[in-house]
């Protein structure tokens, strides 16, 4: 991705990304003054600027981590996060009930990009007034990303608030570019970036571990959507959402939106570094529109080779997450200077400097995912 270029350029100032999750400890080094006030949108609301779970802390981490104190640098260092807590209790109130209220307030308080990494297995029709919210959403200007979900090698049911009308659905890819089998497919993946091998703190033990899921896919995008509108601040959602399709990485035979990839996989350094996208008409969802959309060549030989993006058996299984996060992160060795840097990857290329005191989070991983584009 070419992340040290790409932050000559853009570091997402200005733009606010709303997490909707467990909260976000705002507490964490790499977070401190990242962190906006945020709501509950619970029925039995607490602190949004905490986060128990930790879930939510991750994502922000990935996408607007600083790196300051030993933690993680996100994508979009210098964005804003909205925190927006939407924990479901499960007796006094609905997920899309919850929902609703998370979504509209993130649109009602300035958030150009929401993120929600967290998807429950349902059809569209069990959440109306989360698709009521959502709509409101793009009417305010907002972009919503939306995990996929982890079930690709098992029941792959759609997740929503994924599926819905409006709502960008991410896939994960794998440092090869392919999508691995766990990550669910189907029309509600509109586009997909890294969710293999993503550094985020360790959910059973301390320090920093590997994870995966199409949680901190999502929080890739969201990072990446923050990064264009800071270089764009006159484009609107539609339009950044327009670019950020038109430079994704396309498989190169079949169906386009693919069941796996959708459009492709997602490339900021295209829009930053290289001045390519054309934003288009502000008043056209290029997702509802389908912009971009073809159908297989039949001229192409029946023999022709698949695309490594349209065959998720070509990937193995990754490890169920609620088995623990592997650990892969050492403890860093002193070197002569007495200070000590580890170099991780998000993706293939982007190399991020972590120093040696890392903020000790506890993390419970729902829907995670991390990997790298």
């Amino acid at each position: 991705m070419k992340a040290d270029d790409m932050w000559k350029v853009s570091q997402g100032e200005g733009i606010t990304v709303a997490v909707i999750d467990s909260g976000v400890d705002s507490s964490t080094p790499e977070l401190r003054g990242q962190v906006l006030r945020g709501a509950d949108a619970s029925n039995t609301p607490k602190n949004p600027r905490q986060d128990t779970d930790g879930h939510g802390t991750n994502m922000a981490a990935l996408i607007a981590g600083t790196g300051v104190g030993g933690g993680i640098r996100g994508l979009a260092p210098k964005a804003k996060i909205l925190p927006v807590r939407n924990v479901v209790d499960g007796r006094s109130d609905s997920a899309d009930r919850v929902m609703d209220r998370a979504i509209r307030y993130a649109a009602d308080h300035g958030a150009r990009i929401i993120n929600i990494s967290w998807g429950a297995k349902a059809i569209a029709q069990q959440f109306p007034l989360t698709q009521a919210a959502v709509k409101h959403a793009l009417k305010r200007g907002s972009l919503i990303f939306a995990s996929s979900g982890n079930s690709g090698d098992t029941d792959n049911v759609v997740e929503q608030p994924a599926g819905l009308s409006g709502v960008v659905g991410v896939g994960a890819i794998d440092s090869t570019g392919k999508a691995p089998k766990w990550s669910t497919a189907g029309d509600q993946v509109a586009l997909v970036a890294p969710g293999v091998d993503m550094t985020t703190y360790c959910t059973k033990s301390k320090g920093l571990c590997n994870s995966w899921g199409t949680s901190q896919s999502t929080a890739i995008a969201s990072a990446s959507a923050a990064l264009i509108w800071a270089k764009h601040p006159k484009w609107n959602n539609n339009q950044v959402l327009r670019v950020m399709m038109q430079t994704a990485g396309r498989p190169e035979t079949g169906e386009i939106p693919s069941s796996y990839v959708g459009y492709g996989t997602i490339r900021p350094r295209k829009v930053l570094l290289e001045g390519e996208g054309d934003p288009g008409p502000a008043n056209v969802n290029p997702l509802l529109a389908r912009e971009g959309a073809t159908k297989p060549d039949p001229s192409a030989s029946a023999s022709a080779s698949k695309s490594p993006s349209s065959d998720p058996q070509s990937t193995p299984t990754a490890p169920d997450d609620k088995k623990g996060d592997k650990k892969t992160v050492a403890e860093p060795k002193k070197n002569d200077d007495n200070s000590s840097t580890l170099w991780i990857a998000i993706g293939a290329g982007i190399a991020v400097l972590l120093a040696a005191a890392v903020a000790i989070v506890l993390v419970r991983r729902r829907s995670s995912a991390s990997v790298g584009l």
